[in-house]
């Protein structure tokens, strides 16, 4: 496995330069089942040597334990890290199914506090409205954060889940550094609206979820049966049933592109969303989400895998093939805004 560090881009117009693979944090401590702090905490360094600055979490993933259990790495490395969280969303503990939404001013206040304690930082880098309260207008939640970077406590400014209008009207109000959506072979709804959008106001794209929360890699096959039960990828309808038999027969032509390359089926999903920069103008910086060094080190190699035009066909038509919805409740993200 080489060493050698990816490449950077730019963050939004104007923005900070980061590396064109994030990491997103939120399995170190949250959602994903038992893990590794040891292990969690090598890979954060191991991201950064390389060349991964970008990295990703929230006040909702734990209960705001993720942004404490980044803290001691991001405040011995405030120099080389971009600090990425978010607000809005909520996850009650005794019901991990259901999903409060806030983003008015004064709560939108309380959460920066919160999130630049817990992070004991001075300043986040990236702020993101993590999910869209319909009830209030988009115009006065980026008015209250953009009130934010003017008091020296954000940087920057991203949305999560929204639609092309939704950040086009956000934009009117203030630069927006980047969208965070959900894009990967399986997920691709959002290069209908969002993408040329984001293009034509020089938005960048953070793609969560790049492998599909794991599926994509080929790592578990049903998550009823192959996951822990305390994952939620237990309760997203993709992983589960006769959706999950579905789904897993996808992967083949992954397969055949990845042993064509020499590269794992993960690999061969992140090469692709990476690719999605040169094929649509603007650029993408996805976050896939790991607590392992080996994996670091394979997905960042996955930047400098090229795919054909005969490998794009291939994996083309994957996408409206897949079984299940994202999330058994869509009312929380942009599905059905656009």
């Amino acid at each position: 496995m080489t060493d050698s560090r990816i490449a950077k881009a730019e963050l939004g117009t104007g923005g900070p330069e980061v590396g064109v693979q994030g990491l997103g944090c939120m399995g170190m401590s949250f959602a994903y089942g038992p893990t590794d702090a040891e292990e969690a905490r090598a890979t954060l360094e191991r991201a950064l040597e390389l060349g991964v600055t970008l990295y990703d979490t929230a006040d909702a993933y734990g209960q705001g334990e993720n942004e404490k259990f980044l803290a001691p790495f991001f405040n011995a490395h405030r120099d080389e890290v971009v600090i990425a969280t978010k607000f809005a969303l909520t996850i009650p503990p005794d019901d991990p199914t259901r999903r409060i939404i806030r983003n008015d001013p004064p709560y939108i206040r309380q959460a920066v506090e919160a999130s630049l304690k817990r992070l004991d930082v001075d300043v986040i880098d990236l702020y993101y409205m993590h999910r869209r309260d319909v009830n209030v207008p988009i115009e006065e939640t980026v008015g209250v954060m953009a009130e934010l970077i003017r008091e020296g406590k954000v940087k920057h400014l991203g949305l999560s889940e929204v639609t092309g209008g939704e950040l086009r009207a956000a934009q009117a109000v203030h630069p927006i550094a980047a969208v965070q959506s959900e894009w990967s072979l399986f997920s691709r709804d959002i290069e209908a609206s969002v993408v040329p959008t984001a293009r034509e106001l020089g938005v960048s794209l953070v793609p969560y979820s790049p492998l599909g929360r794991g599926f994509l890699t080929g790592s578990f096959v049903n998550a009823e049966k192959d996951l822990t039960a305390d994952d939620f990828r237990r309760q997203q309808p993709r992983f589960t049933g006769d959706n999950a038999a579905a789904n897993a027969a996808l992967l083949e032509p992954i397969r055949t592109v990845a042993q064509a390359h020499d590269a794992s089926v993960g690999q061969i999903a992140l090469a692709w969303v990476q690719q999605q920069s040169a094929l649509h103008g603007l650029p993408v910086i996805p976050i896939p989400g790991t607590r392992k060094r080996t994996r670091i080190e394979e997905n960042t190699a996955a930047t400098r895998i090229v795919l054909s035009e005969d490998d794009l066909k291939l994996l083309d038509p994957i996408a409206t093939q897949v079984a299940g919805n994202r999330y058994a409740d869509m009312t929380f993200t942009s599905a059905g805004r656009e």
